[in-house]
């Protein structure tokens, strides 16, 4: 029984029914990621994040299960991943955003140091990646992406290869495994464009142990079941990631999706990681926060504070943008580049009624 990351609230053991199978057989899953990402015997595969969490780990037992090799890094560092592909000849790699970013903050001539030739295949999830940092990525390492949606619970599976995610920028791929549905409000399925929460339908069964509660609430009354996140499929079925449920900032009567906001900042180059999330605001309910990691230190003060604001309002409407920053040396991401918003959230709503904690 693996738990959930719990960067929402307390982490979930999820339990799924026992399959009857000996044990030692492989996992139903292993043919689905032999055929999506060529896994084999000859396999290097680089996992940049802990084997605490169940993404490295499911993919470093199945790689050894298959006869390759897994390199695992202590704890990641950009240039050092570059490094390790190229003493390695690393084949297969598993990424966040979070990484993807700080190796590109790298100066070019760090970044082209190193001889990625063997790395045929890098897959990423965990968090939705902004458009703009994955086409560098792509320019970078060339069409070797892959990227996929799922959860610990396994309750469905989206994949999208490079070469599908040029045609339709943003997603994060077609329903694998699990029907996909996105509903609304109302409880009434979402037209194609529609954000809407997530739902699989006809997957595999789950359930959050000694919580039955959480269990009710994760479907719905077709039996569909959800992980939180909000989404809106194209015209092809392609899925595209807004935001987390639970971090959805209602300001006025208006919902705010922060990734949004956090999308538009991290491409600043003044700007390391951030974290947008709602905050009291006595007449609208809430308002838009932003907490920034500069890449300079020294610069943390009021008047890259304001820059930043301006710079949201070129790309944003305003009521998106955040109405004041704050600044910190680090934010609480989990190591494999989750980010822990709730914890930033909690010193805000100290004293206050938050419809999140």
């Amino acid at each position: 029984m693996l738990y959930s990351s719990g960067t929402t609230g307390r982490p979930k053991g999820i339990r799924r029914p026992l399959s009857g199978e000996p044990v030692g057989a492989p996992s139903p899953f292993l043919p689905l990621l032999q055929r999506l990402y060529g896994f084999d015997e000859q396999t290097v595969y680089l996992s940049p994040a802990p084997l605490y969490h169940a993404a490295p780990l499911g993919f470093t037992m199945r790689i050894l299960r298959l006869g390759g090799t897994v390199v695992v890094m202590e704890r990641f560092e950009a240039e050092e991943a570059l490094r390790l592909i190229e003493r390695y000849r690393v084949t297969h790699s598993q990424w966040v955003p979070t990484m993807f970013i700080r190796m590109l903050r790298l100066p070019p001539e760090v970044r082209h140091r190193y001889d990625l030739s063997s790395h045929r295949v890098a897959i990423h999830a965990a968090a939705p990646c902004p458009v703009p940092v994955k086409e560098a990525m792509i320019a970078w390492w060339g069409p070797i992406l892959h990227e996929y949606y799922a959860g610990t619970e396994r309750n469905g599976f989206t994949a999208i290869n490079t070469e599908e995610w040029l045609r339709h920028k943003g997603s994060v791929g077609r329903a694998v495994f699990g029907e996909l549905h996105i509903v609304g409000e109302d409880g009434q399925e979402c037209p194609p464009g529609k954000p809407g929460v997530i739902y699989f339908a006809n997957g595999p069964r789950f359930e959050y142990h000694n919580d039955p509660e959480r269990t009710a609430a994760s479907r719905n009354e077709k039996g569909w079941t959800t992980l939180g996140d909000i989404g809106y499929l194209d015209e092809e079925g392609y899925l595209y990631l807004t935001d987390r449920q639970a971090d959805v900032i209602i300001s006025g009567g208006v919902n705010i999706y922060p990734r949004e906001t956090e999308e538009v900042l991290v491409l600043h180059p003044k700007v390391m990681d951030v974290a947008v999330f709602g905050v009291p605001n006595a007449e609208f309910g809430e308002e838009v926060k932003a907490v920034v990691q500069p890449v300079n230190p020294a610069e943390a003060g009021p008047a890259l504070a304001q820059e930043l604001i301006e710079y949201c309002k070129v790309h944003l409407a305003s009521y998106k943008c955040p109405r004041s920053i704050d600044f910190a040396t680090s934010l609480p991401r989990h190591p494999t580049g989750k980010l822990y918003k709730r914890l930033l959230r909690e010193r805000y709503w100290t004293g206050h009624q938050s419809k999140i904690i």
